[in-house]
């Protein structure tokens, strides 16, 4: 990919916590196209998490900012402005589930636990649209993407209320699509395959997941990296014209019906068990 993409840009990128994670590899690769960030989480993942070393790499200020607290967004859009000026892109990465680290079946929710999980994981992004929107902060053209996946269209019990807050996270990107478009500003979700981050290894079950959909996926699944390098194309000018969409950047496994794979090594599978009934049964 040809550097200096996102020459003279300048953005807020929400989320990265570590250098697994895939808001991490989007500063990254932002700073390699030439564009100015900055980082920002809460106040508790920059404490957990090691950010100051992609502040000193990038040379990009963290801003600490609660998601959940209207205040502290204004306070984060206020001081961006001191330091660049308003902004050209948004990253949103920012989801948590308490009911799917506490392994709570979706049919025994926490219902205050799911009101954070929509809280963080959803109306996150309109508060900062909101917020970005009354400040005036975003420059006409601005492209906003947020992370989702496909949990939003397909149940995934383990997923479990992340599965309706991707949902309606992809909603909300539609509805402020609509009403930004007049300024040419996009609003984009993209639906990742599953990576092995912090945050994706912590679910349970992640092992299987992510071995089924590599096996789906005719292109297998993406990295950190490759998300973040479709994410330079969607900041950059070269998609103007795309907004409102949820992309799937998965390797094809969302239009995959059963690869040859998968069906192989359930034919043996079924066949290795009723080998073993039947000799169980024998043995009777």
């Amino acid at each position: 990919m040809a550097e200096g993409m996102l020459k003279g840009k300048k953005g807020i990128i929400f989320g990265a916590l570590d250098e697994r994670s895939i808001a991490w590899r989007v500063a990254l690769a932002a700073h390699r196209e030439g564009a100015q960030c900055v980082l920002t989480n809460a106040p508790i993942a920059l404490r957990l998490g090691t950010l100051n070393a992609l502040s000193e790499e990038i040379n990009a200020p963290i801003i600490p900012c609660d998601v959940t607290d209207q205040e502290a967004i204004a306070d984060l859009f206020a001081k961006t402005k001191d330091h660049f000026g308003t902004i050209d892109f948004i990253l949103h990465a920012v989801g948590m589930s308490p009911n799917v680290r506490k392994g709570k079946a979706y049919t025994d929710l926490n219902y205050t636990w799911v009101h954070q999980t929509l809280d963080i994981s959803a109306l996150s992004l309109h508060r900062v649209l909101q917020q970005a929107t009354q400040d005036e902060m975003l420059n006409n053209g601005a492209s906003v993407v947020a992370l989702s996946y496909i949990g939003a269209q397909r149940i995934f019990s383990k997923y479990s209320d992340m599965n309706d807050a991707k949902a309606l996270l992809e909603s909300i990107a539609r509805n402020f699509g609509s009403r930004l478009g007049s300024k040419g500003i996009r609003v984009n979700t993209v639906s990742q395959g599953p990576t092995k981050t912090s945050a994706g290894t912590g679910i349970k079950g992640f092992d299987g997941m992510f071995t089924f959909a590599e096996k789906m996926a005719p292109l297998g699944n993406p990295s950190a990296d490759d998300c973040a390098d479709y994410c330079m194309t969607l900041f950059s000018d070269y998609t103007r014209m795309v907004t409102m969409q949820n992309l799937y950047h998965d390797g094809g496994f969302a239009t995959s019906g059963i690869s040859e794979e998968l069906v192989e090594a359930l034919e043996k599978a079924f066949a290795e068990e009723s080998g073993e009934a039947a000799n169980s049964g024998e043995g009777g």
